[in-house]
């Protein structure tokens, strides 16, 4: 099979199925009810249970876990999607003017919903930790880079983060410890812009993140290539490798911290997502196997629509069919009957995106 037709089977009806599965299957992780935090709360521990899941929490501070992985996910995802999204509109006419316009706009959107999600009802709580809000920032970064060659992209990404380590270790004011929870560069940051934060996640998480959106928009270049897809394979597992490398070489000097985004932490969770999709860009678009991806994708088609509405949608859920399920299913326990609650939020969450797909009904910003 030459290299066009390669390229050509790896896409189904002009989308990369591995991208919307990655997408739709870490949105699913996120909205997952609670379902996922059930047993890690502290009646369970010293359980098997509280072991396994307790990796869907973030540690208190310095640590790795699983759920860790779930806003870098996301991040990386937006990056890889940007290629593409840009060589569809420059292919129905649009100009670069008007593509910088509508990703600006687009940018602002995400901020301010980002922002408005975690203000609060009665007193309005300044905060940009959102991950929409973070997203917004490092998704224009990223699509003003995306004309420049790979080289410039990448060194961008990595000053980024030498900007951050040297700013957390070199800021000038008494009372700032790199790595000491509270005292750290970010919750200085925090105090000034983003007054609202809580629980020492820092607002300037963005600057360091960003990488994690150019490098998958270096990705997404690289899976539009009329490469071989066993030679972007193999860049993909070099890449990502690389990034487990360096950033599990630096934990000796830089803790590995989610709160605030240490070097450590965004070359680790970086190389996780690289392998992640050369995973399934290898399962889904190179070997083919599509069939088993729908209950993600279609998630995936919707993202933004579940992300912003799951929360009602779970409560309604629990609201409707609370009382039925404790009525049925009462004489058993109440850690069964909870957790049927909690699934049957997470169910409709799913059910809601599958008749979206299903009517061809797409949510986009």
């Amino acid at each position: 099979m030459n290299q066009v037709q390669d390229n050509r089977q790896e896409r189904e009806g002009g989308r990369l199925v591995s991208l919307d599965f990655f997408r739709g299957f870490t949105m699913l992780l996120l909205v997952n009810g609670g379902v996922l935090h059930y047993f890690a709360r502290p009646q369970f521990e010293g359980t098997i249970a509280y072991a396994v899941f307790k990796q869907f929490t973030h540690p208190e501070w310095e640590g790795f876990h699983l759920w860790d992985l779930v806003q870098p996910f996301f991040m990386f995802i937006v990056g890889v999607a940007i290629p593409f999204s840009v060589a569809q509109r420059l292919s129905r006419g649009q100009t670069w003017s008007e593509l910088t316009k509508h990703a600006a706009q687009r940018s602002i959107i995400l901020i301010l919903l980002g922002i408005t999600l975690d203000a609060g009802i009665e007193n309005f709580n300044l905060t940009f930790q959102n991950v929409l809000a973070q997203i917004g920032f490092t998704y224009f970064i990223a699509f003003l880079l995306i004309r420049s060659r790979w080289s410039v992209q990448l060194t961008v990404s990595i000053g980024l983060i030498l900007v951050t380590e040297v700013l957390y270790r070199l800021f000038p004011m008494e009372g700032v410890d790199p790595f000491v929870k509270g005292q750290t560069f970010g919750d200085l940051v925090n105090r000034f812009i983003a007054p609202g934060s809580r629980d020492n996640w820092a607002s300037f998480n963005a600057i360091p993140t960003a990488a994690h959106t150019i490098w998958g928009a270096l990705c997404g270049q690289l899976l539009q290539k009329e490469f071989s897809g066993n030679k972007k394979l193999k860049i993909l597992i070099t890449g990502g490798l690389s990034a487990l490398v360096v950033g599990y070489a630096l934990t000796p000097v830089s803790p590995v911290i989610k709160r605030i985004c240490t070097s450590s932490f965004v070359f680790i969770s970086g190389g996780w997502a690289i392998l992640t999709l050369a995973l399934l860009y290898w399962i889904i678009d190179l070997k083919g196997h599509k069939r088993w991806t729908t209950f993600a994708v279609v998630v995936g088609m919707n993202s933004i629509f579940i992300y912003l509405f799951h929360p009602f949608i779970e409560d309604a859920a629990h609201s409707f069919t609370g009382p039925w399920i404790n009525l049925l299913f009462g004489w058993t326990s109440r850690t069964f009957v909870e957790i049927t609650i909690l699934a049957t939020g997470w169910f409709l969450n799913w059910f809601v995106c599958y008749l979206l797909y299903k009517w061809k009904l797409f949510i986009k910003i």
